[in-house]
């Protein structure tokens, strides 16, 4: 069997970042044996700078790298690193067919991404922010027919589950989408279940950042912000023209909250529990669960607090587990269902080399 080599560049090596080194390590032997392919790391980067070899980095830079992020380092300190002004000059460098792979979690490296695909390089992405931001970026990452074969962004929705997979098999089959509801933050849905065990919001919240489920700020979990940018990725997906302005986010805080410091408004939580046992209570007494889900349905986006049937897909989940619901012509009444974990950088990780695989076999 001929061997093909495939570059890679990887932006962001941070947890995602770091895990997808690992699992590309530890799947090199069945990567050659089953398909014939080798990826090769030419550039690594965070925000200050990257490593560059268009040999090939070794197993050892990789991992100075990913040991120098774990200790608070920026690759820029590394030796013979070059600059976070260069990379993107380094990364065209790198020529046709290298996959440029977004393991970062900002906006920063769209430009660096639409130059990629439009000079004839490949893109994969557990970012979501360059597919939810403006719709132009998106068009100019998506909306052309050329560009099928060379992006992938499957992790930027739900780790590494096949959401997008399963809705483009939709498409294509020309199954119309009628409505898509789903769950799209481990951390809300660990809340979630925690209500429908009785118990108090603010204990809930505050037990899930100890465990480190919630970022520093548990604000950027309980806003919503992130689950209407994984819907809105989801709605572009079926040619939807939509920006975030658009999507109807309702937080689980109300207003006051907002501008409060992290400690100031963890100490306020618990003047919430009163009101989410009620809601949950109701919710109960009716037969069904709060869950904090996403609605894609005649042309609005929705994203907040909803009661659901217990007997449902949306209702039975627990835990931090992801699911999301396709109903169309075919998939009516009983939907479509794509269901799992839906965080974790191993997981997350396992989905974006996956999409690299794929990539490997596109012209």
């Amino acid at each position: 069997m001929a061997i093909k080599n495939v570059n890679y560049a990887l932006l962001g090596v941070g947890g995602v970042g770091s895990a997808l080194v690992d699992a590309i390590a530890g799947a090199r032997d069945h990567h050659l044996k089953t398909y014939g392919v080798k990826l090769t790391a030419c550039l690594v980067a965070d925000s200050s700078g990257a490593l560059v070899a268009k040999g090939g980095l070794d197993d050892a830079a990789l991992r100075g790298a990913v040991a120098a992020k774990a200790k608070g380092e920026k690759v820029s300190s590394l030796e013979g690193a070059i600059a976070a002004a260069d990379v993107a000059e380094a990364v065209a460098g790198l020529g046709p067919g290298t996959v440029v792979v977004d393991c970062s979690a900002t906006d920063a490296t769209v430009p660096l991404l639409i130059r990629a695909v439009t000079g004839g390089q490949k893109v994969v992405s557990a970012n979501k922010k360059p597919f939810s931001g403006p719709q132009a970026d998106y068009d100019a990452l998506c909306g052309q027919p050329r560009f099928v074969d060379r992006v992938r962004h499957e992790s930027s929705v739900g780790a590494g589950l096949p959401a997008i997979a399963a809705l483009q098999r939709l498409v294509m089959a020309n199954d119309p989408v009628k409505k898509i509801s789903g769950t799209f933050s481990g951390t809300l849905g660990y809340v979630m279940t925690g209500l429908q065990a009785g118990r108090p919001f603010s204990e809930i919240v505050l037990e899930a950042k100890q465990l480190g489920y919630t970022e520093p700020d548990p604000r950027d979990d309980l806003g919503g912000v992130d689950v209407a940018r994984k819907a809105l990725i989801l709605a572009r997906g079926l040619g939807w023209r939509l920006e975030m302005s658009d999507v109807d986010v309702t937080p689980l805080y109300p207003p006051e909250l907002a501008a409060l410091s992290v400690p100031d408004f963890l100490a306020a939580l618990p003047g919430l529990d009163a009101g989410f046992k009620a809601k949950a209570d109701a919710a109960a007494a009716a037969g069904e669960a709060l869950r904090y889900a996403a609605n894609v349905e005649d042309g609005k986006l929705t994203v907040g607090l909803a009661s659901v049937a217990l007997a449902s897909p949306l209702g039975s989940l627990s835990g931090t587990d992801n699911l999301v619901e396709y109903y169309t012509q075919w998939y009516d009444p009983s939907p479509l269902v794509v269901r799992g974990a839906g965080a974790g950088a191993g997981t997350t990780a396992a989905g974006v080399l996956a999409d690299m695989l794929e990539l490997a076999f596109t012209p």
